[in-house]
Order: C-alpha cells, then structure tokens, then sequence
C-alpha cells in the first residue's frame, strides 16, 4: 500500500480525488478541504467510489481518523483489489491534520454529545432477555420480558441500576411443535426450574460499577457488581457489561453471562445434585443475554 505524507497531500490535494472514508455524520460534522465521502464500513463503499471517481487510473487519495485506525488501510486494500491503480493513503488522518492545526470544513460539531446525568427509566417494550438453556445433547432459547427498571448516571459514570424480570413471560423460540413448547414452558414454570407461580419476578440490583479503562467501543465497559434474587433467594452477581449513550436522554446496556440456577434453588438434572442422571441431565448454567434500553426520566 502507498501512503502519503501530510506535505505531499497538501501539494496534491487539488489533482486527486480525496475521499473522507468515514460514515457521513463524520464527514458532515468535519472533513478535509476538497474532500467527498464514501463510507468503507458500508457494503456499497466500492460503488459509491466508482460514483465519485472518474476512472480507476485517475489519482485517488484516501483517509480516515488516523492514530490506530484501520480505516483508511483498509479503504486501500478494497480498492487495489477492485483495479484503482493511482491510489495512495493518509493514514495521519484528521488526527495528524487536526495536530498541525490545519483548516477543516463542515459544521465544525466538535462538542462532544452532553454527558448522561440523572435517572433513566427502562423501556419495557424494547429491552429484552435472552436465554439459552442446555443439557448434554440438546439446547433451548428463548426470551423473558422486563417488568421495570432504572439506571442512574452522574457526569457520564454509571452509579447503580436495577431491573425486574416478569418470569411470567418466559417464552421458547426453538420449539416449533406447540405441543411441546408449551409443554417446555410448564416445566420451566413449575417448581423443578423457577417456580412462577411463587415467584412472579426476578431481580438484579447493581449497587457498584467499575469502569473498565481498556475498553474500546463494542466491548464491556464496566463490571456490574450487585445481587440477583431468583425463586427468592439472593446471591451476589458481577458481570461484565456495555453501557452506551445514544444521546443525552438515552441509554441503552448489553451484558451476556452464565447464571448458575442451582444456586437458586433450581436442582432439577443437576448432574452435581442427582447421581445417574443418563439423559436426563440439565446444565447448571443459564446462558443470559440482556439488552436494556432507558430514557431520562
């Protein structure tokens, strides 16, 4: 791949075609000089180039962030293997143009989104969770619906949350025979697994989050500590999770963990509880994918 340097860019940016290879909003909020906009984490990337450029032998430069992005490496290589031969990339990017204190255009958006504060009540309609439960030969998924909840958020640093399940809503997705999926809900239902009846909800209560420092978008950037009570017993729990802000008034959490029933008095094919269980055994471990949605209240 061939690169270009921050002076050799400036001399050239008038003869070539200068992509700005971020999504649009970036590109709307701040570009280069002269630049046009062809997203490469977009499956049409290729073709929105091939609307922009005159030909694949006329000279193209490409750029991204900068620093340890990939984005215009990678906007380099699609576009050599697609047959652009005068092709060269900025891998400086805004960052090093930005550190020179060169001229950008756009609206310039730079603040920063205001940071989350104060309470955000949960959206019961759009957050959800998903479970996967699982023996030796077999497995089932299905879903739980969220009763309530709250998160509460001081200058961008989570403080505390809690949400309720309504185990009354657990639901089987795998199991197409209605009579058999029903008849997986009963037992799940009854006192062998969750005892609905008894207990109609499922709590957990964070009252401590630890910011994971080396996070980076996409993975856990805190680890919730607090408890969870199932069929009314408590336990303590700590799971790692994500906890975004799409903006000011909304946040949204996602967090994937085991949750061991046993230690809520689910025993039922526990091959640590019951001897000679053949197949008949039942995972100890729940497999739990959360995915919460909340607006300031």
């Amino acid at each position: 791949m061939k690169t270009i340097s921050l002076t050799d860019l400036k001399s050239q940016q008038d003869t070539a075609t200068l992509i700005h290879v971020l999504p649009a909003e970036h590109f709307e909020r701040e570009h280069l000089p002269r630049a046009v906009n062809a997203c490469v984490y977009e499956t049409i990337f290729l073709s929105k180039v091939a609307e922009l450029v005159p030909g694949k032998s006329a000279p193209l430069i490409v750029y991204g962030a900068g620093g340890d992005s990939l984005d215009a490496t990678t906007a380099a290589e699609k576009l050599a293997k697609a047959g652009y031969t005068n092709l060269t990339a900025f891998t400086g990017g805004i960052a090093e143009w930005r550190q020179h204190h060169l001229p950008l255009e756009g609206t310039h958006a730079e603040e920063r989104l205001e940071k989350p504060h104060g309470n955000y009540e949960l959206d019961t309609e759009t957050s959800v969770v998903r479970w996967t439960g699982r023996n030796l030969f077999n497995h089932h998924q299905g879903t739980l619906k969220l009763s309530g909840g709250h998160i509460e958020v001081q200058n961008g640093l989570l403080q505390s949350a809690r949400f309720t399940l309504d185990m009354n809503s657990i639901a089987c997705e795998d199991l197409v025979d209605t009579a058999y999926n029903a008849m997986l809900i009963r037992h799940l239902r009854d006192d062998d697994f969750f005892a609905v009846d008894r207990f109609p909800t499922a709590e957990f209560v964070c009252d401590r989050a630890d910011p994971l420092p080396a996070c980076t978008p996409g993975t856990p950037n805190y680890t919730l500590h607090g408890t969870m009570t199932l069929r009314g017993v408590t336990q303590p729990l700590s799971f790692p999770a994500v906890i975004a802000a799409a903006d000011a008034d909304h946040l949204t959490g996602q967090a994937q963990f085991e949750l061991d029933r046993t230690q809520f008095g689910s025993h039922y094919g526990s091959g640590r509880l019951f001897a000679f269980l053949g197949k008949h055994v039942v995972n100890d471990h729940v497999h739990l994918h959360i995915k919460l949605h909340a607006k300031r209240s």
